[in-house]
């Protein structure tokens, strides 16, 4: 792993450690667990490490329990697997027939459901992951495509684990768009930020750089 890669893993287990512990908002059906500022820059990890961004997400994790003092239940693993869906869409090395086929998987799943059916709706929130293939280059679609594709995998594992009826899954849904539209800005103004960091540390100390935007996001930054 190359001088750049280390320094971005130590500054994001730290930022990971201190935003799981910020409450954005409470997570329905669930007393005391919330969304947290975590949730608008984890999948980053995917953009800056491909598929190890995973790892560095899942470990983030392990040590916020710890440090926490949370006991390890069937909800934190609920809370914990979908985030690593989303690292992966948000992957540089992603492949797009595993990015579509995540949330069309979900969704099948969610209808097969009695209360799924019921609130069918909810579901089609899940096409908005395979709309932001179309948009490569875009960064703030591919940042709705990562927390919506968190979202499915989330809501599919919620219904089968945590009793809800379909009205209140229905009245989620003007929830769900606020909450995941700011959860896909800081997603992409956290990687924005991010690699001007990073840049800035590389060029002070003069370490190699990687190119991180091989799709041209940001190529007006170095120049």
């Amino acid at each position: 792993m190359k001088l750049h890669n280390l320094m971005f893993v130590g500054i994001f287990l730290v930022v990971a450690v201190i935003a799981s512990q910020v409450n954005f908002s409470a997570v329905v059906g669930a007393e005391g667990q919330h969304f947290t500022l975590f949730q608008f820059f984890a999948p980053t990890a995917g953009a800056f490490l491909g598929g190890i961004g995973i790892i560095v997400v899942f470990f983030s994790q392990l040590i916020n329990y710890f440090v926490a003092g949370k006991a390890f239940t069937l909800i934190s693993v609920i809370r914990l697997l979908p985030m690593l869906f989303a690292v992966y869409y948000f992957s540089r090395k992603r492949r797009w027939q595993v990015s579509a086929a995540i949330p069309i998987l979900c969704m099948g799943l969610f209808w097969l459901n009695p209360v799924g059916r019921s609130a069918w709706p909810f579901a089609l929130f899940w096409t908005i992951p395979m709309l932001a293939l179309l948009f490569k280059r875009s960064l703030l679609w591919k940042s709705f495509g990562a927390t919506f594709t968190a979202h499915a995998v989330g809501s599919t594992i919620w219904l089968y684990t945590i009793p809800m009826p379909a009205a209140a899954w229905i009245a989620l849904m003007p929830q769900v768009m606020y909450e995941r539209s700011l959860f896909a800005i800081g997603i992409a103004g956290s990687y924005w930020g991010l690699n001007v960091l990073l840049n800035m540390v590389t060029t002070r100390w003069k370490i190699p750089v990687l190119q991180l935007d091989k799709v041209g996001w940001l190529k007006k930054i170095r120049s």
